[in-house]
């Protein structure tokens, strides 16, 4: 079986079976396990907290945000 007739084939899936099919795809070209995302996770979170504790960054408002987007999408 070629990759369009195989194309062809999955496109004819329900929309259920199509989703998990792409979701099983797409993983299979980075494989990352959880373990993995939540360390990855973590030292973002870690470098963050970093940035604002030095000074590196300025956090804004939830308010401020709120109000910013809501002007935007007007």
């Amino acid at each position: 079986m070629n990759l369009r007739t195989l194309e062809l084939e999955a496109l004819r899936l329900p929309t259920a079976d199509r989703a998990a099919l792409a979701q099983s795809l797409l993983a299979s070209l980075d494989p990352v396990d959880d373990v993995d995302v939540a360390a990855r996770w973590l030292d973002e979170a870690e470098h963050r907290s970093t940035e604002i504790d030095t000074g590196i960054v300025e956090t804004i408002p939830a308010e401020i945000v709120s109000k910013r987007a809501r002007a935007l999408l007007r």
